[in-house]
């Protein structure tokens, strides 16, 4: 059976060029094998997160879509030094359940410099719901010089996005590592 990859995008731009290299890493997903799926946060009806109605609107789904996944890609562009606020809302109707021992793989985009504190700030959140993050992840500084039609026009930068989606299916499969006293500790935003 084929691993599914899947990939949230924390961007709500039409124009997004997060969505624009999700989509390439999908697609170096999908030709290494994998079965893919964009998880556009623009159609799904997440309100602000409230722990008191974690079944709101279309929370559900996305949960179900990314436990489902056996690696989940997570894009962002980079808003005031960290990752989106989409992103986070539907992070936070996620968990445990959704993350624990799942591959993770991170992409970072920004207007300017390099999305370094972006992809940090997924780390540690992906890291205390024990997902196993890639070492590999994908930074896209001046994001607006960098596509043309649709496709990078920078084939370093192309390249890195593409082993991004080709490590998600490479590693769809890991080992768990035990349990640790700190993540059998962290219950979580719901207890």
């Amino acid at each position: 059976m084929p691993p599914t990859v899947v990939a949230v995008c924390g961007s709500l731009r039409d124009a997004s060029h997060t969505r624009t290299a999700l989509e390439h890493a999908l697609e170096a997903a999908h030709e290494r094998g994998a079965e893919t799926d964009l998880l556009d946060l623009r159609t799904y009806d997440l309100p602000v997160y409230d722990p008191d109605n974690s079944d709101d609107g279309d929370a559900p789904a996305l949960r179900a879509a990314v436990r489902a996944a056996d690696s989940v890609l997570l894009g962002s562009p980079m808003y005031h030094g960290s990752y989106s606020g989409s992103l986070k809302n539907a992070l936070d109707y996620c968990g445990f359940e959704e993350f624990e021992d799942r591959t993770i793989g991170l992409l970072g985009v920004s207007g300017g410099s390099f999305p370094v504190t972006t992809l940090e700030h997924l780390r540690s959140v992906c890291r205390a719901l024990n997902a196993w993050v890639l070492p590999h992840q994908a930074a896209i500084p001046e994001a607006g010089s960098q596509f043309e039609g649709g496709a990078f026009v920078d084939d370093s930068l192309a390249q890195r996005v593409t082993v991004l989606g080709e490590r998600a299916v490479e590693y769809a499969t890991i080992t768990a590592n035990p349990a640790s006293f700190a993540g059998q500790q962290n219950a979580g935003a719901g207890d």
